[in-house]
């Protein structure tokens, strides 16, 4: 059954940026796409380069090694139906950011 985590205060995580944790075994990043926190796998499934250390466009991250694209709102490769990775709800709460694993 999922349960919610915390993660980090939300001023950690300004608009644009990106950054990754550890959550239950997990290896998550987290975007902040205009104020709005979005959660996926970190690991690219091509050769397994971090995302959180790809360029964010818009909603759009592209991983540092081999530039495939992925959308940080689903997971998804804009486009493409494969490859597609996790993604985790998230809540703020108060100034916290939680995901639920």
């Amino acid at each position: 059954m999922p349960q919610r985590h915390p993660v980090t205060a939300l001023a950690s995580l300004p608009p644009g940026s990106s950054q990754a944790f550890t959550i239950a075994g997990r290896h998550i990043a987290f975007f902040n796409v205009a104020g709005r926190i979005h959660a996926i796998d970190d690991t690219c499934p091509h050769a397994g380069a971090p995302l959180s250390q790809g360029r964010l466009e818009g909603c759009v991250v592209t991983c540092p090694w081999h530039a495939i694209r992925f959308d940080v709102t689903t997971g998804r490769r804009p486009g493409q139906s494969d490859d597609t990775l996790t993604s985790y709800p998230v809540f703020i709460n108060g100034d916290q950011i939680e995901v639920e694993v």
